[in-house]
């Protein structure tokens, strides 16, 4: 059996009540925001990609600290956050481009598709840290940071699903 894809787990952790928001948003059904969310996905890790490829600074630290085992005990509080919140940042960045793009390829209107990845960034964050805590991130090294022998590029690809990139 093959291994979910980065858009199939989005959509398994996006739930049928926000998968239904979505729908409601978008003035369609469940199919047509699971499509939609597909696209939408599909653009923002190949957005990601692109950035990691070229060997971002800020996509290297946020892929770097989602990476991280999480911190334990009393360092996890206010620690967590910045993980997320660069993670997050570097997604709301790809968002506006991204927008853009599936308006075009969807029709539908890109303030719509913005809205529908504000919802998205939160879940697209959780798939990422399991992921990466899930061992997708081999390339990894002590601690799950990206090792010298693997770059950026395939450790991402690692935990977007794409494997380690020749």
């Amino acid at each position: 059996m093959s291994e979910p894809s980065f858009q199939d787990d989005v959509l398994h952790e996006l739930g049928d009540d926000r998968l239904t928001e979505i729908a409601a948003l978008l003035g369609t059904d469940a199919t047509g925001a699971r499509e939609t969310i597909e696209v939408t996905v599909g653009a923002m890790a190949a957005d990601l990609q692109q950035k990691a490829d070229v060997e971002d600074d800020e996509v290297r630290q946020a892929v770097a600290e989602v990476a991280e085992p999480p911190l334990q005990g009393v360092a996890t509080f206010g620690g967590g956050l910045l993980g997320g919140g660069l993670m997050a940042g570097v997604l709301a960045k790809l968002s506006k481009p991204v927008a853009a793009a599936v308006s075009k390829k969807t029709g539908i209107p890109a303030a719509t598709v913005s809205r529908v990845i504000e919802l998205l960034i939160p879940v697209l964050m959780a798939v990422f840290a399991k992921r990466a805590a899930g061992g997708k991130g081999t390339a990894a090294g002590a601690g799950g940071a990206p090792s010298a022998g693997g770059g950026l590029g395939d450790l991402l690809g690692q935990i977007l699903g794409g494997g380690k990139r020749k």
